[in-house]
């Protein structure tokens, strides 16, 4: 590649040891990826771009106090006890500040406009004391143009809100000013080298059929998270949304921690504790669309169609009947960005999966659209430039201000650059989630009969990602196991969960099969699928069934609306020993660290026997899928040589195995040629079996 003299360059060491010389006008990417050199003039676009709205914030309020916007809106307390309220709302003519506090006399408090659409009112103290009570309802009363209609709002930046079912599906603004505030005890993790990611939704943190807290989370479930080795946690649900069945994806308020689990305290102790346990928390970011909701939303805020939207078909998502965020507009910019400050700063969290990518970045938004990998489809008129812009800027800056934070994006397109960094012409995520594996594993066990399974095929989805680019594998999230679906233990095993799962019942052919696989699927996933790996909660012990939350369509029942850990509490029960097979993976991967080596080397994928042999941190993997079939002194080539003993054997009894290998056993290399390595050994390798071997010494 010929580089442009008189454009600025820059070193950048992609690799341990490998430095490339790059141009400082975001085609860097094409230095690592010559195929993207005819996209070149795109991506100088692109970075233009962002250098654009990146000088509009330097040049303007400064990055420090515009990712603060929400110590300037909203409702804040002054040294005096006074309360200062801001808020955009450049459509209103008038607008009051109403509440408990005033008896919602519109003429009481009302506030003042300037050039930028931005009201404002100072509520003096009351008696040297803050005037509005703690716990207190509030909201932003407006006037429109034309008519005079009277409108009511929650405000924007809104920190805390309440829904009482038995009133109304609405939400009240509550100003929350306790007299103490939460004081964290333990500092930050450091970020991990292999990040080992926990999805969990608090409200279905109980074996109970109801919604349960921060506080039981903290309790009950943080210890059980630690003791499975895993370093991350991801919390969803947890940006205030009105309608529970959501998931939590149609957010409402977006700096309201969700009051359905408890007080914002009760958060900021879960976080805490987390740390204390060297815990990495991450937030489920909805920055791609907000709910359409009008009395308890950001919609038609000002009473116009846009505001924090764009207007019209543009604004809207078809499919998740939601609106989207107009990202070239500076104050919607300065909401989002600070939101993204409040959560590090005022909650502790360490970063964020930010949701719905594909709809960020695509004018399309992914909505009946098949990505082939075609280059052509990252580039041009299909991209929504503002949307590529505004994920650069967070990236950017959050990558700028906290040392250790993770970003991962929820994106099936898989936009070359999404984890290279801003400065090279990437988007700046860390990771990527692998949406191809679960959905391959899923196609199989619906489909395919155990003899069609085809070694080449998983190998190629698990390790088609793109050089460089760091991606977090998984064989289900949350997404498998919503309803209309089921959970990887409800497809192998179904109905005999309910019958077949004790100890004191038969080990029947289903149940064998199932729990076998179900292991081996999660292992190759976690050594062969990525270079960081996610459960959801529940799921690594084998959850049945599926997971659905009250709503009209069920008699609004949490019976599937919760995680039944009372069956690995239960010892006469089976799923304990998938749950113990999770908990070795983790440990085992803490102790070699293949995620944060590079990919794997494969040297087998043998579709008459059913083999699958890799070598990654210095572990040999190995995986007999076939059905019925074991081979006694099974060859496989290995790098290094000398001694071997087993590290990890799913057919141990302690993993409800069979005990057909000797876990004691010693195996040694010779040296000749053997599937490309220059060592082999022989192993004893049973049916439906994974063993993972390492140099003894």
């Amino acid at each position: 590649m010929t580089t442009d003299k008189s454009v600025p360059t820059f070193q950048e060491e992609v690799s341990p040891g490998r430095v490339l010389t790059m141009p400082a006008d975001g085609t860097g990417l094409s230095v690592i990826d010559p195929w993207l050199e005819p996209f070149n003039d795109s991506l100088r676009e692109r970075y233009a771009m962002f250098q654009k709205y990146d000088d509009v914030i330097k040049n303007s309020l400064g990055y420090e106090d515009f990712t603060k916007g929400y110590n300037y809106y909203g409702l804040n307390v002054q040294t005096d006890n006074s309360v200062i309220y801001r808020e955009w709302a450049p459509n209103a003519v008038t607008a009051s500040l109403v509440g408990d506090f005033n008896n919602w006399d519109v003429n009481a408090n009302t506030m003042t406009r300037n050039e930028f659409g931005v009201f404002s009112v100072t509520v003096p103290p009351k008696d040297g004391k803050v005037a509005i009570p703690h716990g207190s309802k509030v909201k932003i009363t407006m006037t429109l143009p034309n008519t005079d209609e009277r409108i009511y709002r929650l405000p924007a930046w809104i920190n805390y809100v309440t829904q009482n079912l038995s009133v109304s599906a609405a939400y009240d603004a509550i100003f929350w000013n306790p007299e103490e505030q939460y004081v964290f005890k333990n500092p930050r993790p450091k970020r991990p080298e292999s990040i080992r990611v926990y999805e969990a939704h608090v409200g279905i943190s109980s074996p109970e059929p109801r919604c349960a807290t921060y506080k039981e989370f903290t309790k009950n479930v943080l210890p059980r998270i630690a003791y499975d080795g895993y370093n991350t946690i991801q919390l969803m649900a947890v940006m205030e949304h009105a309608y529970y069945a959501s998931f939590g994806y149609q957010v409402t308020s977006f700096f309201a921690p969700s009051s359905r689990y408890g007080t914002p305290d009760d958060l900021k102790e879960l976080i805490d504790t987390a740390h204390g346990m060297g815990i990495t928390v991450l937030l489920d970011l909805v920055h791609s669309h907000a709910c359409k909701n009008v009395i308890d939303g950001l919609n038609m805020f000002d009473g116009s169609d846009h505001c924090y939207f764009h207007e019209g078909g543009r604004g809207r998502h078809e499919l998740w009947d939601s609106r989207l965020f107009n990202y070239a507009n500076y104050e919607v910019l300065r909401f989002l960005m600070s939101n993204l400050r409040y959560w590090m700063d005022e909650y502790m969290f360490d970063g964020f999966r930010f949701d719905g990518v594909t709809s960020m970045l695509y004018k399309h938004h992914g909505i009946a659209y098949g990505f082939s990998g075609d280059y052509h489809e990252y580039f041009g008129d299909t991209v929504d430039d503002e949307g590529v812009m505004y994920v650069q800027l967070a990236n950017h800056f959050l990558h700028e201000r906290y040392g250790d934070v993770v970003t991962i994006a929820e994106d099936v397109s898989g936009m070359p650059g999404s984890c290279r960094p801003v400065r090279e012409g990437g988007l700046g995520f860390d990771y990527r989630l692998s949406m191809a594996i679960p959905d391959m594993w899923i196609k199989m066990l619906k489909e395919q009969s155990d003899d069609d399974w085809n070694m080449g095929h998983v190998v190629h989805i698990l390790t088609n990602r793109r050089h460089l680019e760091k991606t977090i594998g998984y064989c289900e999230s949350h997404d498998q196991a919503l309803v209309g679906d089921k959970t990887l233990a409800f497809w192998l095993m179904d109905k005999e969960m309910y019958t077949n799962m004790s100890d004191l019942t038969p080990l029947t052919p289903i149940i064998d099969r199932g729990i076998s696989l179900h292991k081996m699927i999660r292992l190759i996933s976690h050594g062969l699928g990525g270079e960081g790996y996610l459960n959801f909660e529940g799921n690594e012990f084998g959850h049945p069934e599926w997971l659905d939350f009250p709503r009209a369509g069920n008699d609004s029942s949490f019976q599937y609306a919760r995680r039944q850990f009372n069956l690995i509490d239960d010892h006469l029960l089976r799923y304990k020993y998938l749950n113990e097979w999770d908990r070795a993976m983790q440990l085992t991967e803490e102790r070699f660290g293949w995620l944060h080596h590079p990919q794997a080397y494969v040297s087998r994928k043998n579709e008459g026997d059913k083999i699958i042999v890799f070598e990654r941190a210095g572990v040999l993997f190995i995986f007999n899928f076939h059905p019925t079939q074991s081979f006694v002194d099974y060859r496989v080539g290995v790098h290094d040589a000398g001694k071997y003993k087993i590290v990890l054997n799913s057919d141990d009894k302690q993993f409800l195995g069979h005990a057909r290998v000797d876990n004691n056993s010693e195996f040694f290399t010779t040296p000749g040629d053997w599937d490309g390595r220059p060592n082999w050994l022989q192993v004893y390798i049973p049916s439906r079996t994974c063993l993972l071997l390492a140099k003894a010494d």
